[in-house]
């Protein structure tokens, strides 16, 4: 059945190994993020066979589905008041900066006789969530050290996602300081010190990541082989893992340029075109519902991507060695972007190879 995507375990797996054997001669464990995957449970399987030291979910919904895998499990983004008796139940850790929400923690861990681990998300510069303000984070960690049911396991960063800051050596003099500040205060030495994501591993590679850290979170890097915030592709790393197989529906020869007077398409953009004769155009069944498709690269060089709406690819095949037929399956590699909304996407099936 298609639309079909399609990841290669082996691959998947080689890319984990890589990672958690250069991660741990910095000393530093691998916290293995599966979001992009929908928390797909083989590849969660394939990840813990690479050496992760957990696993990490953006939605609690994907922590449900991998909830007997034996491993600590991470909700990595901060969890709503509304979800917190899902997390206690399915989330080892999670990552929070607001007391009312580690207070709801502690009231739903205590309903389910049960520890919940918190890691205190700071914010070094990029601006999405963590404390700012030493003053307002000593402040809510005086109240949480007093909760029954929460352990407090060490602090987390974010850095390269809403402001795209590269993390350097200075950027982690602030999360240093911040750990420096939870001893002094608190005499809270920190078990985990959680500081990027894939955007942090090249400062692995080139051993300039300070030992202030002892955690990365990584997806990224071990799913697609590369570092998007860094513009940087990892030659020992397998970028080819994720392969969206479509099917052909439709094949005319048809004008390059439509016809008529030229509006905003259902998008609500005016798309640009140009006028190239009587080309071979494909449709594909496959639509923007589905994934991004300036995100998909095609397997066949010579076919190119001319359009999409909400359930059809228009592909041009003029220059195509291959005699396409109606029902022949055109393939495409995803980078992450479109692995996220291809793996999300109910109306993909999903396959291992």
């Amino acid at each position: 059945m298609y639309p079909l995507l399609r990841f290669n375990k082996q691959q998947i797996l080689e890319n984990t190994q890589t990672v958690v054997r250069a991660a741990a001669e910095k000393n530093i464990g691998v916290t293995g993020i599966t979001k992009c995957t929908g928390g797909n449970y083989e590849i969660a399987e394939t990840l813990l066979a690479g050496g992760v030291t957990a696993l990490g979910d953006s939605r609690v919904q994907n922590l449900v589905t991998l909830a007997d895998l034996d491993c600590p499990k991470w909700l990595i983004r901060m969890p709503m008041l509304s979800e917190v008796e899902e997390t206690v139940l399915y989330a080892t850790l999670s990552l929070n900066s607001e007391l009312k929400t580690v207070q709801a923690l502690d009231t739903a861990a205590a309903r389910h006789h049960r520890k919940h681990e918190v890691l205190v998300m700071v914010d070094l510069g990029d601006l999405r969530e963590g404390y700012f303000s030493e003053e307002s984070f000593c402040a809510d960690m005086a109240e949480m050290l007093k909760l029954k049911n929460i352990d407090i396991r060490g602090i987390g960063a974010n850095l390269s996602c809403t402001g795209a800051i590269v993390p350097t050596v200075e950027t982690y003099e602030r999360f240093d300081d911040f750990q420096t500040l939870l001893k002094k205060r608190f005499g809270l030495d920190c078990a985990i010190t959680s500081g990027g994501a894939s955007s942090t591993y090249f400062m692995v590679e080139d051993g300039t990541i300070p030992s202030c850290i002892n955690n990365l979170r990584i997806g990224e890097l071990i799913l697609i082989g590369n570092d998007t915030s860094n513009n940087m592709r990892y030659e020992n790393l397998h970028d080819d893992n994720f392969i969206l197989d479509v099917e052909i529906i439709e094949i005319k020869d048809k004008p390059s340029m439509p016809i008529g007077k030229i509006g905003c398409d259902a998008y609500g953009c005016t798309p640009v075109f140009e006028d190239r004769g009587i080309r071979k155009r494909a449709i594909c069944a496959l639509g923007k519902q589905d994934t991004t498709m300036e995100d998909l690269t095609p397997l066949d060089a010579n076919l190119e991507i001319i359009a999409s709406s909400s359930d059809h690819l228009i592909v041009d095949i003029t220059e195509c060695s291959r005699d396409y037929q109606i029902g022949d399956i055109v393939s495409f590699r995803c980078n992450y972007v479109s692995a996220l909304h291809a793996s999300t996407s109910e109306y993909i099936y999903k396959s291992a190879f």
